[in-house]
């Protein structure tokens, strides 16, 4: 599973529990921040008199790292900028490159849109033009490539101004404890907390409303952007 995201926290509000569940059934996990957030997402770590963008930085890399081990992934920093991120040609490749080393069969992203994030919409475009290159864009011969993985949009703070409609409900019932872990290690975003676990009791209902299955209590929500294939219904 790779997971990708703008800033260094991003995984943990929107994936951390499937990272849990998947890395617990023996999976491997990979997290990419492309920037720390430092900017636009450290707003406590700023509040520090003489605080440097250096420290912020190094106190948010190490925030990720810790909350990444909680969970059984790997993380990785880019270390782009944020507000704006750019990610020019280089970054793309080298985006593209790890995909191909790593081969995940899971990709993990932002949606296309947010209308008050800069950066989210710029993480989702390159990962899809990243995961497109990865897989030979239609020329395999002109690639080292790997095989195309699943590809789906981790629920936004805000869904419904995302154009985000969940059409996967993962259960993490079982990971709830490690994600509200993994959350507290991400001290400069404490007001995210909250709303992150309670967002996961609600989508916790609506799943026990699909199924039937009054033992789910929390769960995490996605929304597939390319078909999945089976091989029976």
């Amino acid at each position: 599973m790779l997971v990708v995201g703008a800033h260094s926290a991003d995984f943990v509000w929107r994936s951390a529990g499937v990272l849990a569940a998947h890395t617990r059934a023996g999976g491997e996990a990979l997290v990419v921040a492309l920037s720390y957030g430092e900017r636009g997402e450290s707003g406590e770590l700023w509040k520090e008199p003489g605080q440097t963008e250096e420290n912020v930085k190094r106190i948010r890399h190490g925030e990720a790292s810790r909350a990444a081990a909680i969970l059984g992934a790997e993380f990785e920093a880019f270390d782009l900028g944020d507000y704006p991120l750019d990610m020019g040609s280089d970054a793309i490749g080298r985006l593209a490159e790890l995909m191909r080393d790593f081969q995940p069969h899971i990709t993990l992203t932002h949606p296309a849109k947010d209308p008050y994030n800069p950066d989210h919409p710029v993480a989702h475009a390159a990962v899809a033009r990243a995961r497109l290159l990865t897989a030979g864009a239609g020329v395999e011969s002109g690639f080292r490539t790997a095989p195309p993985s699943e590809f789906l949009a981790f629920e936004p703070h805000q869904p419904e101004l995302c154009e985000f409609t969940p059409t996967v409900f993962v259960d993490i019932t079982d990971v709830f404890e490690l994600k509200k872990l993994a959350m507290k290690e991400m001290k400069a975003q404490q007001y995210l907390q909250e709303y992150y676990s309670q967002r996961a009791e609600h989508r916790g209902n609506h799943a026990r409303k699909v199924t039937g299955n009054k033992q789910i209590r929390q769960a995490e929500a996605f929304q597939r952007l390319l078909p999945n294939v089976v091989d029976k219904l």
